[in-house]
């Protein structure tokens, strides 16, 4: 009812107010611990996978055998990962321990814009990473004659351009429209959520909203699916007369398609509950963060020990450290 009767326009400073979660009492630390521990977890593992001395990239820079495109695109997922999971998770934790549930319009913008830019790169990324999977497998001599360095930096780059500049356009209708409420309905800040505050229609938005999800969605699915229907039939073709090429094909595609596979089940778990009115306020809220949960903490796993090459390259190091300690 507020955002309805709230009729004069807003002024700077603007601090909005987050609905959150029904926190029934005596149970926020509970839920803060939990928070810290999916949190901690997302960030160890990102930790390991990602910065100066990380285990992984640390294995992936010593040894040269490593210096190869899958590796590369997997740091730029896990960089993305760590961009969703940054931006909601410890926000959350301080809504559990203490009930803080204040933004001001600035952070909020900001908070916006980092989840919907992971939400559209982690697409962009599993496209390419798709990409790089079909010449592999389909094209295997000239692979390294196609995916050159400067190609390989080029389209991890594009992804993320891409990304950004799908999102900077979104957040470009926020310029100059007035807001008439400050009562967030979610956990987190979205453009839906501080567009739904405006004292004016904003049809352009919507539309622009529904177009971009729909066009990413549909692209990366077809430019996956091309990718893997061509991949399988190389595979069936060749694995009569070689079963090595059919079981490296799969080697090769099984930890991209479940990464692919999780981050649209948590996707279609949101829209499906939203479409139940039945499903408790709390129930829609937690589905509507698991793609920002999920994904990031179990991305590295799936990449840490599918791949046999990074598998064996860890424990090789760990091992010659251990030894050099003692």
């Amino acid at each position: 009812m507020e955002n309805l009767t709230m009729v004069t326009p807003l002024k700077q400073p603007i601090v909005f107010e987050l609905e959150g979660f029904y926190i029934p009492p005596g149970f926020g630390p509970l839920l803060f611990f939990l928070a810290l521990f999916t949190y901690m977890a997302v960030v160890i593992f990102k930790e390991i996978m990602l910065l100066g001395n990380g285990v992984i990239v640390y294995v992936i820079v010593m040894d040269k055998n490593l210096h190869r495109p899958m590796f590369v695109m997997v740091c730029h997922l896990l960089v993305c990962d760590l961009l969703g999971s940054t931006a909601v998770l410890p926000g959350l934790m301080m809504h559990f321990l203490m009930g803080h549930k204040r933004i001001a319009y600035i952070p909020a913008i900001a908070q916006a814009f980092s989840v919907h830019t992971y939400g559209v790169a982690v697409q962009t990324i599993l496209g390419v990473m798709a990409y790089d999977r079909y010449i592999a497998v389909c094209e295997p001599l000239r692979y390294h004659a196609i995916m050159t360095s400067a190609r390989l930096h080029s389209c991890c780059a594009l992804a993320w351009l891409l990304a950004l500049l799908l999102i900077a356009v979104l957040f470009g209708f926020h310029m100059n429209v007035p807001l008439c409420g400050r009562v967030i309905l979610h956990v987190y800040c979205s453009n839906r959520g501080i567009l739904g505050l405006a004292c004016i229609p904003t049809p352009a938005s919507n539309i622009y909203g529904l177009a971009m999800t729909w066009t990413v969605s549909t692209g990366i699915f077809l430019i996956i699916a091309f990718s893997y229907i061509r991949i399988l039939h190389v595979s069936l073709k060749h694995g009569r007369i070689n079963t090595s090429i059919r079981s490296k094909a799969f080697q090769t595609c099984a930890s991209h398609l479940l990464v692919y596979v999780l981050y649209q089940i948590a996707s279609v778990i949101i829209i499906v509950s939203y479409r139940f009115p039945s499903v408790s306020e709390n129930l829609k809220k937690f589905f509507s963060i698991l793609f920002i949960i999920v994904p990031p903490a179990i991305n590295p796993i799936i990449y840490g020990l599918v791949s046999k090459d990074l598998r064996s390259n860890i424990i090789k190091q760990f091992t010659t450290r251990i030894c050099h300690k003692h």
